[in-house]
């Protein structure tokens, strides 16, 4: 029987350690054998027997430590140079920014950071921790900087962190992480950033998306507007999803609470006719629209300057406002892919797929929002993915989870409307 391929998981000090262990699993699951490095910070977070238990190796976690040894509890002043020379790759789950920080700048004050100096096996880190931090210049010149010496990237996934706020920086899948490993290994001179993550992140690597979101508020006077319940929640789900497959996004959004998501092109707006401007302005460099805004049918007619005093009843005189996602229709690329939304309340498929004919998109996601479960203002959604040709149905899920859905749909389109301008052509 062959041996098995040695890994170092190096483990830092973040919330998300716990994952780890699932990686650990998933190596020896894939035929490798892994052994575990920790920080002082992630001992906080996750017992070192725990890890110990599941490989069936000591745990490093000093550089002094006296019962720290990689094998036997033989103790070695070159300690990390052995490990460093006999791993095949050094993984880093989950790479926190402090661990980032130190990589970058050279930093050896511990195990883990004296080892990857002195390793010249492949290196993937696999980045978690809060929104903020993660966005943070910093953070991202820190990551710049290892991508150009040759480390592996695995991109966070986006979604609800444990800090309570919403965005990119959620530590990616344990099978994406797993399956970055053995494809760094099969090609060990890879250094840049590999789009895999179990084949969700697949699909739209050089493509430009524009995304709409939020609803629309069009003014009645300068403090009072006629606007919706939209939160912005599933377009904003839609943007992180796209940008971590590797698409450039561009994120018209209405106003909303939700920070804007990493690596998105933000153009804010705040009535129906500035979104559509801005929808106009950016169409012809964009190849899959998705209309996911809740775009105000009807404005005031005439908003008042000044703001109108409490004097009883008043009739306000509305006007439709401009049909963006019809005008979207007319005005793209032949070959750019045009995904509307449908919020029901009634008959949600019959009106959904007369909508669909109406407005002469590709393909439109229908919700149904006559309830507080999901939809409007909710964190959850579902509904049906529908094209004149064909209906899927998308399951109550979270909103994160629905965009990758509504994402693996629109790949699968998109590649058939490339397969047919080919024939054509």
């Amino acid at each position: 029987m062959a041996e098995r391929i040695k890994v170092t998981v190096g483990v830092a000090g973040g919330i998300a350690a716990y994952k780890a262990v699932e990686v650990v699993r998933q190596l020896q699951d894939a035929g490798l054998n892994p052994h575990v490095v920790m920080t002082a910070a992630a001992e906080k977070f996750i017992q070192p027997l725990t890890f110990a238990a599941i490989t069936g190796h000591k745990v490093i976690s000093s550089l002094w430590n006296e019962d720290a040894g990689a094998s036997g509890g033989e103790v070695s002043g070159i300690e990390h140079i052995n490990e460093a020379q006999t791993t095949a790759a050094l993984v880093i789950v989950p790479a926190t920014a402090d661990i980032l920080a130190r990589f970058a700048h050279g930093i050896a004050d511990d195990f883990l950071t004296t080892m990857y100096l002195a390793t010249t096996a492949p290196v993937i880190v696999a980045p978690a921790m809060n929104v903020v931090m993660w966005q943070h210049p910093a953070t991202q010149a820190n990551l710049e900087t290892l991508r150009k010496r040759g480390v592996t990237i695995v991109e966070p996934d986006s979604g609800y962190l444990a800090c309570g706020m919403v965005g990119g920086g959620r530590l990616a899948e344990e099978s994406a992480i797993v399956a970055t490993v053995a494809e760094v290994l099969a090609h060990p001179s890879a250094g840049k950033k590999l789009a895999l993550a179990a084949g969700k992140k697949l699909g739209l690597v050089g493509e430009t998306i524009l995304i709409t979101a939020g609803g629309t508020r069009e003014a009645i006077d300068p403090v009072r507007f006629i606007g919706n319940r939209s939160s912005g929640k599933m377009g904003y789900a839609l943007a992180a999803a796209a940008r971590s497959r590797g698409a450039r996004v561009i994120l018209i959004s209405a106003p909303t609470a939700l920070p804007a998501p990493e690596g998105c092109e933000l153009v804010p707006v705040t009535s129906s006719e500035e979104m559509r401007t801005a929808v106009l302005a950016k169409l012809a460099e964009s190849k899959i629209v998705i209309m996911a805004a809740a775009v105000s049918d009807y404005r005031v007619a005439q908003a008042a300057p000044q703001k109108l005093k409490r004097e009883g009843p008043r009739i306000l005189q509305l006007e439709p406002t401009a049909d963006i996602l019809k005008e979207v229709v007319k005005q793209r690329n032949p070959d750019t892919l045009v995904i509307g939304f449908a919020a029901e309340t009634e008959d949600v498929l019959a009106n959904g797929r007369a909508k669909l004919v109406r407005k002469g998109a590709d393909a439109l996601v229908i919700n149904d929002v006559s309830g507080n479960e999901t939809g409007f203002d909710s964190d959850r959604n579902a509904g049906w993915f529908v094209t004149p040709e064909t209906q899927v149905e998308l399951s109550e899920s979270t909103k994160v989870e629905m965009a990758e859905r509504i994402l693996d749909q629109a790949v699968l389109l998109r590649k058939a409307q490339s397969h047919a301008v080919a024939v054509r052509s």
